[in-house]
């Protein structure tokens, strides 16, 4: 490994609980955004509003503040399986989060997108959005002297200013 390779991989600190997550212990469920969308006591719910067809929520672990999940209700793998219902459903509630993210929070950057299939890096079986807001300057003291990032934020914080916000824009 060349001087600038051992160099140039960043590292991560990951909270406690992250970390056990990431190794598997999770509720005993099958699905977890089903446990979100079933209202399950063991799943933690971040859900900031419903509709007949999809959820939106906070992420549990999220990259950054604001970070946003958006699912479809019935539980499916593959993106080409939602019905053009769902998707306009999704695509809708995704302009939503984005006016709001962009009007409260002076949001100018986002970075959309979804794992698709078993090698992508998700870690959750059931088709998700993922909605990452980017922020000017977000490089901090770790992130440019030891290249290691971290997240402050505290999701059920975040959930209630979200869930007043999506109300306003209703």
């Amino acid at each position: 490994m060349s001087q600038f390779e051992e160099h140039s991989h960043r590292k991560n600190l990951f909270s406690v609980s992250k970390l056990k997550y990431a190794k598997g212990d999770r509720p005993p469920v099958d699905c977890i955004l089903c446990g979100v969308r079933d209202k399950e006591e063991i799943v933690p719910n971040l859900s900031i509003a419903t509709t007949e067809l999809s959820v939106v929520s906070v992420n549990l672990y999220p990259y950054n503040p604001g970070h946003i999940i958006i699912f479809p209700k019935r539980h499916i793998l593959s993106y080409t399986d939602l019905t053009e219902e769902e998707a306009l459903d999704i695509h809708r509630l995704t302009q939503k989060t984005l006016r709001i993210l962009e009007s409260h929070w002076k949001v100018q950057g986002f970075n959309l997108g979804y794992n698709l299939g078993k090698n992508s890096g998700g870690s959750i079986p059931h088709i998700h959005e993922h909605i990452v807001p980017r922020f000017p300057n977000e490089a901090g003291f770790l992130d440019v002297f030891a290249n290691t990032r971290v997240v402050i934020y505290e999701p059920y914080g975040m959930l209630e200013e979200l869930k007043r916000l999506w109300d306003l824009e209703d």
